[in-house]
């Protein structure tokens, strides 16, 4: 047994400390050798050697990187021999192990980014916690395409705290700007480590949308992040409505159900605080929810029919149909609309008939031709009045 070898590199005698800062120290040290040895071959060389300073340096840097232009070479014997020494012997073995150092931090720097334990120097990011139970490769890629299409938001990178991806993460992620730390959001250090308090935006994923339970977890981390004041900008998915009340309680600022085949909905929630409401309405019959109307429209532009169901208190109109059967949303408002159906948000609890619809249209179409009629009498008589100051005048 040879109990008294010693470790061939730092790192096997401390295993206590990162591998990687370990190996930067290493190199710092040896920048600090090389610069010196460098210095002193410059030095000598100004002093022994009929050459001035910049010479000098010319000489020394020439011969550090094996160039040797000849166009400068040390005469004296003691310039001969600090070259030798110092510079082929010492200095360029040293920039050797530099360069392999700095080889060996990449592959280090890149194990450890695929595993997810690479801590990333952030600030203004979106951290997302949790994964998927099923389809997280998919949703997160919708995520992201989704995001990246609102211009404040093109560049703003994306981290992942999840324990998942430990083979690293899918390379159409990466090509997303996401990347990804191996953790649980309920431990302060890995929150720590994805700078959770720098964050523009914290999403807290459920950990199973089909499990009530799993509103435990969720809001263990909640609370930690109001313990670090982040609640006001954290979202969170609840999968019991009962649930809701305990997350209000903690200051978060956005409660959604977890809806997996719509990530646009939590894309709303996080850019439109308030929007994602209106959108989860429209996924049940509680509140509210988009109704369809088959009837004829004509003769009305779409701010006219817009107008005429707020007024009549019936809904808001989201989009028609034309007789093509598309389905028009965000129409021109002061173009007339040609289609036979309306697609209206109204209250689930009091939908109105199609006929009470169509009657709003014919009041609102006498409300125009009334005012209508108003306005020409208006302006005939103005021209009336016009015309009789013009004839007394002259």
């Amino acid at each position: 047994m040879m109990r008294n070898r010693r470790p061939l590199n730092p790192e096997h005698s401390q295993p206590h400390l990162p591998m990687g800062g370990l190996i930067r120290q290493r190199i710092s040290r040896l920048f600090l050798t090389l610069g010196a040895l460098v210095s002193s071959q410059i030095l000598i060389l100004w002093a022994v050697e009929p050459l001035s300073f910049f010479e000098a340096v010319w000489l020394t840097m020439t011969t550090l990187v094996t160039v040797g232009y000849g166009d400068y070479a040390p005469v004296t014997a003691i310039g001969r021999i600090s070259t030798v020494v110092l510079m082929f012997v010492t200095a360029i073995t040293l920039l050797t192990l530099i360069v392999s150092d700095y080889i060996e931090y990449r592959f280090y720097r890149r194990e450890r980014i695929l595993s997810g334990r690479w801590i990333y120097n952030m600030k203004d990011h979106i951290l997302i916690i949790n994964t998927p139970r099923t389809g997280g490769e998919q949703y997160f890629m919708r995520f992201a395409t989704q995001i990246r299409s609102i211009p404040e938001y093109h560049t703003v990178p994306i981290m992942l705290l999840t324990r998942q991806f430990p083979g690293g993460l899918p390379a159409e992620l990466r090509d997303c700007g996401m990347v990804h730390f191996h953790g649980a959001g309920n431990d302060p250090e890995a929150l720590k480590s994805v700078h959770a308090g720098s964050a523009r935006h914290v999403i807290v994923l459920a950990a199973d949308e089909s499990d009530p339970f799993s509103d435990s977890l969720t809001f263990d981390i909640a609370h930690r992040l109001a313990e670090s004041n982040l609640g006001g900008k954290t979202t969170v998915e609840c999968v019991s409505d009962a649930n809701r009340d305990r997350f209000k309680a903690l200051g978060v600022r956005t409660i959604i159900r977890p809806v997996r085949t719509y990530p646009e909905i939590m894309v709303r929630a996080v850019v439109a605080p308030g929007s994602e409401k209106v959108l989860e309405d429209m996924f049940n019959y509680e509140r509210d929810h988009p109704h369809r109307y088959d009837l004829e429209l004509d003769d009305l532009t779409w701010a006219d029919i817009v107008s005429a169901l707020v007024r009549h208190g019936i809904g808001t109109a989201l989009a028609y149909i034309d007789h093509d059967n598309e389905v028009i949303c965000h129409p021109e408002t002061n173009k007339e609309v040609e289609g036979k159906g309306l697609i209206v948000l109204v209250r689930s609890t009091d939908t109105p008939e199609v006929s009470v619809v169509e009657e709003a249209l014919d009041r609102y179409r006498d409300f125009l031709a009334q005012w209508r009629s108003m306005h020409e009498q208006n302006e005939q008589k103005a021209a009336a009045e016009a015309a009789a100051e013009k004839e007394s005048g002259s």
